[in-house]
């Protein structure tokens, strides 16, 4: 738990003097486990619950998290920089309930139906799945069923984008940090030419090759998109397993991840429904510039704020220099400003 839970408190302090625990009708935060099923699999989440009245039907969010193996808490098996649990208690800090859960392929979950035929899991099973936890957040005692929000980060701020047009009730709010905001495979190709450029810069690739590594880049990404064979011949080894490896077990998820083009699913959002946009100035993964057309687009869509806020010094997982294993004070302020709003 990082220093806003102190906030909290303190905010606590003004509804009454006395501990939490000996005012009647006070509920103490906690957290719960949350099973439901979709598509035959069980999934399990956590619903965090801030400090309430018995009887009070809270605001609550969504949590989606990134891409990959990515699991409730926003950890993976090599990483573990807790994003999920960190954004659940900088909104807890408001008063706002949170679910989050192990999507396919992580924690409790696991691939569920799919465990013995990975290769036929898609992107829209993640949608549907994201869907369902909508659902039951929105059914439980707690939380006010009209006053729901879903907070994406990275591809699952492309969820969020996907489910702010088609769950029912429609959110009040779309948190999408360091969102996914053009397509997979562009994404994926931009990253990987500013990795092949730097390794120039640092001497490690001549400029013949570079631009023999970046031709094979653009012309592998169409390759996959037609179902044609990707030639790795002219990528270093890395670059090539990638590639290979979007062909084989991942090819359905990645194709249909890649099908979706985020400011085509802005513009059917309901007008005035709130939405914060969040790049860092230094996210190598998701660069600001990439969300330019998703803000157009959402302004066209006539959506409500706070809009796209940039977060000077502040990395893909909403850490800046000064604060590697917490969210830097521009994110937790952006995400206290989309909380006020809801």
């Amino acid at each position: 738990m990082f220093s806003h839970l102190a906030a909290a408190a303190l905010a606590l302090a003004t509804v009454t003097a006395a501990p939490a625990e000996a005012t009647p009708g006070l509920v103490p935060a906690a957290d719960r486990e949350v099973v439901f099923t979709v598509d035959g699999t069980t999934t399990y989440g956590t619903l965090h619950l801030p400090a309430h009245h018995a009887g009070q039907r809270l605001r609550a969010a969504l949590l989606l998290p990134g891409s990959g193996p990515t699991d409730r808490d926003g950890n993976q098996p090599s990483m573990s920089p807790n994003t999920l649990v960190q954004v659940a208690d900088a909104l807890g800090s408001d008063r706002v309930a949170t679910l989050r859960f192990d999507k396919y392929g992580t924690g409790r979950t696991g691939l569920g139906a799919y465990r013995d035929h990975p290769e036929t899991l898609d992107y829209p099973a993640f949608v549907r799945q994201a869907k369902a936890a909508y659902e039951s957040l929105r059914d439980q005692p707690e939380t006010n069923p009209h006053a729901l929000a879903i907070v994406g980060h990275s591809e699952g701020a492309m969820t969020t984008l996907l489910l702010g047009s088609t769950v029912r009730p429609r959110p009040t709010g779309l948190a999408l940090l360091q969102p996914q905001a053009i397509r997979l495979l562009d994404l994926v190709a931009l990253q990987l030419h500013a990795q092949v450029a730097e390794a120039t810069r640092q001497g490690q690739l001549t400029p013949e090759q570079q631009r023999t590594i970046d031709t094979a880049i653009d012309d592998a990404v169409p390759a996959l998109r037609e179902h044609r064979p990707v030639d790795t011949a002219d990528l270093p080894p890395a670059i090539a397993q990638l590639f290979k490896a979007f062909q084989g077990q991942n090819s359905r998820f990645v194709l249909s991840d890649d099908a979706v083009y985020p400011p085509d699913t802005a513009a059917v959002l309901r007008p005035g429904t709130k939405v914060l946009l969040t790049c860092g100035t230094n996210d190598a993964q998701v660069p600001c510039a990439t969300t330019d057309a998703l803000t157009v687009a959402l302004r066209r869509a006539h959506v409500g704020g706070p809009g796209r806020v940039p977060l000077p010094g502040v990395d893909h997982l909403l850490h800046d220099a000064d604060h590697p294993d917490t969210p830097a004070p521009a994110a937790l302020e952006a995400l206290h400003r989309f909380a006020g709003r809801l």
